[in-house]
């Protein structure tokens, strides 16, 4: 396991506003102990900011893509870098 901490923010487009999709992000990421935020983007995609352990992230990245959350998911772009240690708890946008 990798526990180096870095910050994962990913872009998701689909349908994915009014759905239950960030709070579906949020349960998910306070189970694995993340940090961060899901927020409604003006142009109908969800932006997710996650930050904690290195697996922990990619294993949230990877829910984003599959079958269980809510909507539909048309693409995820992620972007990965090193942790910056500003945030505290996860909330939604």
């Amino acid at each position: 396991m990798d526990e180096t901490k870095v910050r994962m923010t990913s872009l998701v487009s689909g349908n994915v506003q009014g759905v239950g999709f960030r709070d579906w992000v949020r349960r998910h990421a306070q189970a694995a102990g993340l940090v961060g935020s899901a927020t409604n983007l003006d142009d109908g995609r969800v932006e997710v900011v996650a930050e904690g352990p290195r697996t922990d992230c990619e294993q949230l990245a990877a829910k984003l893509r599959g079958p269980d959350c809510p909507g539909s998911i048309n693409d995820v772009s992620t972007e990965w870098v090193d942790a910056r240690d500003d945030l505290d708890g996860f909330y939604l946008g």
